[in-house]
């Protein structure tokens, strides 16, 4: 299995990452620290691809982690940690992306959504165009922000994270249908908003 189709939220996982929650919340400051070091390298390796920057990355995951941290006693399922820290990182990462306007490269997939993980295509821009790097990667930035949120998270997860759908529907919390379809349909209007600026 390769790491990218490696699961990332395990039923073992779960139930450790609950014991340190209900830790956490009695007062064992080391149960947090526990979690802080178990998902910190998940956390800044989200936010970086989602952001292309090694110091926003790792700002983002310290703010993840200290909202998650405030946060904690709201958290229902404590066996969800993994899944619903990751949702902050991307969430806080989709909103610095906004205000920032951090340009970005991203492949497109040309799965239909059928469930294959490892069956990828990567689009790329022609050799001849790589002097329109710039221009492509701010039209793709900003057709992106034109995504609804859920389409324009799973696109990026899936594409240019490379994360298993399984894991995405964890952290969005939804089917893995609704996932395939967020992919398809989200790749499908970047397509049609991008036109022929993308080469196979």
């Amino acid at each position: 299995m390769t790491e990218s189709n490696r699961p990332l939220f395990t039923e073992d996982a779960g139930k450790r990452d609950a014991a340190w929650v209900h830790a956490a919340l009695a007062g064992d400051s080391g149960a947090f620290g526990n979690l802080v070091e178990t998902y910190q390298r998940a956390a800044v390796a989200t936010s970086y691809r989602l952001l292309s920057n090694s110091d926003d990355a790792q700002e983002i995951a310290q703010d993840a982690f200290l909202k998650a941290y405030q946060s904690l006693s709201r958290l229902h399922d404590p066996t969800r940690f993994g899944p619903w820290l990751l949702r902050i990182v991307s969430n806080l990462s989709l909103n610095a992306r906004r205000s920032r306007r951090s340009s970005q490269s991203v492949t497109l997939d040309e799965e239909q959504g059928t469930g294959n993980d490892s069956d990828r295509t990567t689009f790329s821009v022609g050799p001849d165009r790589r002097t329109e790097g710039r221009e492509l990667q701010m039209a793709i930035d900003l057709a992106l922000q034109q995504l609804p949120e859920k389409q324009r998270l799973a696109l990026l997860l899936f594409t240019v994270e490379g994360w298993a759908q399984k894991d995405i529907a964890e952290v969005l919390e939804c089917s893995l249908e609704t996932v395939k379809w967020n992919v398809f349909q989200g790749r499908k209007k970047l397509k049609e908003l991008l036109g022929d600026r993308l080469t196979k």
